[in-house]
């Protein structure tokens, strides 16, 4: 009976590391990124940094005119697909399915980005399209990855996985402290303190 129980006991350890291992090595680079990023977004103010600016222009063809006057005076839908086409072969950029937002006298497409923000502006009389980018530094693209913020679905993916990864790697070292525990007399007072301290914190200090 103590050889079965021990043999179980050896196969759910195996099991674990295994588990914990392979977890880790999958979202070692992410809990490391996101844990830099956590101290820098908990420092923004003081990690402000100079915005750059850098500007393309360029003129719609002739062609291009012509959607451009069939625009609405006064809309929000999204650019069109001539727009967007143009766009992207003249300034490198994807603004299809972003709205552009049409006066009388210019169209408007914001381009929401990492670390700062895009903005294309044709004017409607001339048909001059001026692109500008707005980049805030690497401290804020890497903040904005943090949060997910305009980092587009792909990355919100990658986001969710490494975020399954490091459930898998706590609740396996939960499980391995667990199993290890009685032969570590301090591994349940430092859990304890792990759960308690948070908590504690809000309820103390954090005011809402």
């Amino acid at each position: 009976m103590r050889a079965k129980e021990a043999g179980k006991r050896s196969f759910w350890l195996r099991q674990l590391h295994t588990w914990h291992w392979i977890s880790a090595a999958i979202s070692l680079a992410a809990m490391l990124m996101f844990a830099v990023t956590g101290i820098t977004l908990n420092h923004a103010a003081s990690l402000s940094a100079n915005p750059s600016k850098h500007v393309q222009r360029a003129v719609l063809s002739a062609d291009l005119r012509a959607v451009l006057e069939a625009m609405a005076d006064s809309a929000t839908d999204s650019a069109p697909p001539e727009l967007a086409r143009w766009a992207s072969e003249t300034f490198a950029i994807n603004i299809s399915g972003l709205p552009a937002e049409a006066g009388p006298d210019e169209v408007f497409v914001g381009i929401p980005m990492p670390g700062g923000e895009g903005a294309l502006v044709i004017d409607r009389t001339d048909a001059n399209a001026t692109y500008t980018v707005t980049k805030r530094g690497w401290v804020a693209y890497f903040n904005d990855l943090h949060k997910g913020r305009n980092a587009g679905v792909v990355w919100s993916w990658f986001i969710d996985g490494m975020a399954v990864s490091c459930v898998v790697f706590t609740l396996t070292g939960f499980a391995l402290l667990w199993m290890h525990g009685r032969t570590r007399p301090l591994t349940w007072p430092l859990t304890g303190l792990s759960l308690l301290a948070p908590i504690l914190i809000a309820l103390l200090f954090v005011h809402g």
